[in-house]
């Protein structure tokens, strides 16, 4: 009997491996550090030039005839390319650059809103998100008359908030997730770090997790 109760004692005092204690809570993505630069994009002459520094590939994108490059970026495993005819986005593990064209009376956007694993892209029309592995492009058009709040960039999250509704884009999968803002209510703050975003407004936290894609509420005690 006493050997026994020696054993489970000695079982006891053995260190769990490193992953042991979070392995059920464990969730893709959540623990890594921000990405080292994986993509270098270079405009030489009429011709985009991807680099991908994981697999030593090259992605080739030509530019038309008078298309004139406005902004050029990349973070971690996405960058993008800004022109006054389309937009252009790349990633790690794409086949090719992914485009689409500036509509009529649509002004070109001034940037790209970068994180380490996607992008957003906002424009006077809509918005516009690349995320996933290989990544896929996705868009919203925005309502006439609809404001834009607020937009907000993290390492594996994008949210753009308007006077109507609350958007968020993960990196784990690709498109858009809708949450509708309620009459008249007031949006206070709007952040995103690494794979959350929250909006707080008069009434409520509005949470977006990337590794689920979806939108958490959580009500504000008015009284």
């Amino acid at each position: 009997m006493f050997a026994r109760w020696l054993l489970l004692f000695v079982v006891a005092l053995v260190p769990l491996g490193p992953g042991a204690g979070r392995a059920a809570e464990a969730v893709p993505g959540l623990d890594e550090v921000p990405l080292s630069q994986l993509l270098e994009i270079v405009v030489a002459d009429r011709d985009l030039l991807a680099f991908d520094a994981r697999s030593g590939g090259q992605i080739t994108e030509r530019l038309r005839l008078e298309e004139r490059v406005l902004w050029q970026g990349s973070r971690g495993q996405v960058g993008a390319v800004l022109t006054d005819q389309r937009i252009l986005a790349v990633g790690i593990g794409s086949a090719s650059w992914q485009g689409v064209e500036l509509q009529r009376e649509e002004r070109p956007p001034e940037q790209a809103l970068l994180g380490d694993r996607l992008l957003m892209v906002v424009t006077n029309r809509r918005v516009i998100g690349f995320a996933g592995e290989p990544g896929n492009l996705s868009e919203q058009p925005l309502g006439l008359a609809e404001e834009v709040l607020a937009r907000r960039v993290g390492e594996n999250v994008a949210v753009l908030v308007t006077d109507r509704r609350a958007l968020g884009l993960s990196s784990f999968q690709g498109g858009f997730a809708e949450r509708k803002l309620q009459l008249k209510e007031r949006v206070e703050s709007v952040s995103a770090a690494a794979n959350l975003a929250t909006l707080r407004s008069d009434r409520r936290i509005l949470i977006f997790r990337s590794p689920t894609r979806s939108w958490e509420e959580r009500r504000l005690d008015l009284n």
